[in-house]
Order: C-alpha cells, then structure tokens, then sequence
C-alpha cells in the first residue's frame, strides 16, 4: 500500500547538504495513492484529540471534539441503523457506541480521500507526508503500548484474586473473569507481559529502533487481540486498532523483512533522512523526542503506583474485611434455614474492596453491589452496575467479637442477617507458589 523507500541515508544529528539531497522517490500507483489518502485520514481521526490531552490547558478541547462525537453518532445510530444510543464508551469500548464511531471515521476518511482525489490528481507520490503520519502514528502506538504496559509492570490492571472470586465456583467465572484471574495470579507473569509492551512502545519513539518497536508490538498486540476476542474482552475494537497501526508502520520495510528472514538475499539499509533541513530543527526534534520518552514512562509509570495505591493490592483494606458467614437471614419475619436446595438465600457476604460488596447464594452464585459505607451512620449502601436506578440500604451493627448483624429493605423485602467472620481459607491458587523441581505434575 505504502511506496517502498528509494534512496539510501544514514540518520545524522547535523545532515550535510549532500544528504540532504534525496534521490527522486518512484511514483506511486493510483490505489496506492487512493488506499494511502484513505489511511491517512483515517487514522487521524482516530487518533485525533492526541496528544492534545497531554497538554495543559489545551487538553480542555477534547471535551467539545468528545461531544461532538457523541452527536454524531447519536444521529447516525438512530437515522442509519436505527439504534437508540444511550451507552457510551465506559469500562467497555465495545459499545455500539464505539462501532457507529468507527463507521462514522471509515464514512468520513472514504469521503476525505475522494474529494482529495478530485483534488490532488496529478501528484505522484506522498513520500514526505507518509513520513510524518507515521511519525503520528507511532508516537500514539508508543503512548499507548508504555501506558498500558506500566500498569503491568507495576501490577494495577490485574490485581491479585480478590476474595470473592477466589470464593467463586470456577465455572461460574466468566471468560473474561477467568482471563484476569489467570493474569493476576502470577506476578511474575503480569511483570513479563507489561515489560514486553513496554518495550515495543519505547523502540517506537526513535526513527532507528522503530522497526524492531513495531514487530515487537506486532508479536505482543497480536496476542492481546486474540485473548480480547477469545475471553470476550470488550477492548476489541481498540487492541485491533492498535495492531493495524503496528502492521502500517512494518509495511514500508515488507519487501526487505522478507528478502531477509524468506528469500536470503541482502536487505539494503533503511532510508532516513533528517526531518528538517535545519540542524537546529533536528537537535530540537531530538531533545523533544528524549523528553517525551521520560516523561511518558514516568507518567505511566506513577499512574500505575496511584492506581496500586488507591484500589490495588495496596490499597486500604474495608472495615469490614473478610469473608462473614450467614449464620442466620430472615426476609419478610420468616427464617431461612441454610439449605442447599434454597438457591435464593444468603450464604456468605465478602467485603473484599471499598467500593463492592458480594453475597454468594447457596447455589454458589455470586452478586455483587457497588458499596458506599457510612461509618457514622453504620449504614450500607448498595447499587447495581447493571441498573443505574436500583438502590438499597442496610444499617449493620458489631454484635461482638467477629459477629455483625444487617438490616434493611433490599428489592422490596425486609432483610435481617446475623454474620460471623470467617478464618480466610488457605486457597491454592495463591498459595502454591513457584518451585523448580516438580518430581509430578502438580494439576488439580
């Protein structure tokens, strides 16, 4: 799709007027020219605010661009595929939302690069703009794959199994439970994982490395987007963005990747020239581009220790923590007994975080409610992710050592527990461990 580079420079911090004198590129073929204008744009309204964000004060734009947005696909959801959007981009960026947006950028990038076309006929090639797209391009991809993978490295994004699910029946779990599980067991792993985006992310940021950055980023983000559709992970849309991306900036080095690693004949040298003609220019591009990749990782980087702070591993635990059993519940005056074959009643109440509450059923089955906790009124209350409208309140009072007692209304019925703390199980799956030498496979 991308014209492959026809003259051969060394990167120099101080270019000579000989080098910067390049070779006549060839001319690019009409699709390649149509297909190059349809990227183009394409990805720049992807991408666009960035890295407007970044910017004190200026990041404010982003606001009117977001509702700008969300009009826009508001509209064209209803009169287009007549769908009411109320749900925008959440913990999940795989709305509906989030596709009539990605239609909206596919409509408007095919209709920019036709009245392009019409426009900009007789030019033959796009060689310079090609290089400062995939100057935008990769710094985005860098930013993203050093966000995402400090919150690895510093494990934020998937914190250690919390209590109730490690409570939870293993099939219960749904796949993308299961994936966080997985991922949040092992720290050594999470590590790993977040140290291999992090590199690919930082390769990218220089013009001699950002070949090896983009094939990493391949290797890695491929991977992500396979465990995003498998385990039903509602970051698809994005992750496949990203690996696009990645795969645009390994295009124009195709023909030498695999005369190399295929064919075994020589791969000439990239061709680099300066960015600008003035070596001040450069040197400032330099500097900037140093500062960038400091400031980025140590901005991601402090992200994550906040996040770990604040709702991860290190995060203060609840005044309630534990794992209470249900010794007794009453609902509407009438006792229920703990019998397995009373799938409705209370089990357990798992205070894990600050923000969320579990009950788990006799069934097993687990429920969760956001959880706000008044100390001084000694109230509980409780919402449902799921039904923005649904509240509930339970007043909870200490009926000593170990022992606490809830009472409220919760969907209408008149709720009163007797609780009792329970000594935290010795769980398996945490306490395991690593171990060199196993004389038999340890799979249970």
């Amino acid at each position: 799709m991308i014209a492959e580079r026809a003259y051969v420079q060394v990167e120099a911090p101080e270019p000579t007027a000989a080098e910067t004198q390049s070779i006549a590129p060839v001319q690019w073929g009409l699709i390649q020219r149509i297909a190059f204008r349809f990227v183009c744009c394409y990805f720049f309204l992807y991408i666009f605010p960035f890295p407007l964000e970044y910017i004190p004060f200026v990041d404010k734009l982003g606001g009117p661009y977001q509702n700008l947005l969300h009009a826009l696909a508001t509209w064209v959801g209803k009169h287009v595929f007549g769908v009411e959007i109320t749900v925008f981009t959440n913990g999940s960026g795989d709305t509906t939302y989030d596709y009539v947006v990605a239609f909206c950028f596919a409509v408007l990038a095919a209709a920019a690069a036709l009245v392009w076309t019409l426009l900009d006929r007789k030019r033959a090639h796009y060689t310079r703009l090609h290089e400062w797209l995939r100057i935008y391009v990769r710094f985005f991809l860098a930013v993203s794959m050093v966000s995402y993978g400090a919150f690895k490295v510093l494990p934020s994004q998937f914190p250690s199994p919390s209590l109730d699910r490690l409570l939870q029946p293993f099939g219960d779990a749904s796949p993308m439970g299961l994936l966080w599980t997985f991922i949040g067991a092992s720290r050594a792993y999470e590590f790993f994982s977040g140290a291999a985006e992090m590199l690919g992310g930082l390769l990218l940021l220089g013009r001699r490395t950002a070949l090896l950055g983009a094939l990493v980023c391949i290797g890695v983000v491929g991977n992500i987007v396979m465990l995003n559709f498998c385990y039903d992970v509602p970051v698809k849309l994005y992750s496949s963005h990203l690996l696009l991306m990645a795969v645009f900036l390994v295009l124009p080095d195709a023909r030498r990747l695999a005369n190399f690693f295929l064919f075994n004949r020589p791969a000439e040298p990239a061709a680099i020239r300066p960015l600008f003609r003035n070596v001040w220019l450069n040197r400032g591009a330099l500097a900037l581009r140093t500062f960038l990749l400091l400031g980025i990782t140590g901005l991601a980087l402090t992200q994550s220790y906040e996040g770990i702070q604040e709702y991860g591993d290190q995060a203060p635990k609840p005044p309630l923590y534990g794992i209470w059993n249900v010794d007794e519940l009453t609902v509407d005056g009438q006792a229920r007994p703990p019998l397995l074959t009373d799938d409705s009643r209370w089990r357990r109440v798992i205070f894990d975080y600050p923000q969320t509450v579990s009950v788990q059923l006799m069934s097993q089955r687990r429920v969760r409610y956001g959880l706000e906790l008044d100390l001084q009124k000694q109230l509980l209350k409780l919402t449902k992710r799921d039904d923005p409208k649904w509240k509930a309140a339970l007043t909870y009072k200490h009926a000593g050592p170990g022992l606490l007692t809830l009472a409220g209304t919760l969907d209408g019925k008149k709720v009163q527990a007797r609780l009792r703390l329970d000594k935290k199980p010795d769980f398996l799956l945490v306490n395991r461990g690593f171990h060199w030498i196993n004389e038999y496979p340890f799979n249970r």
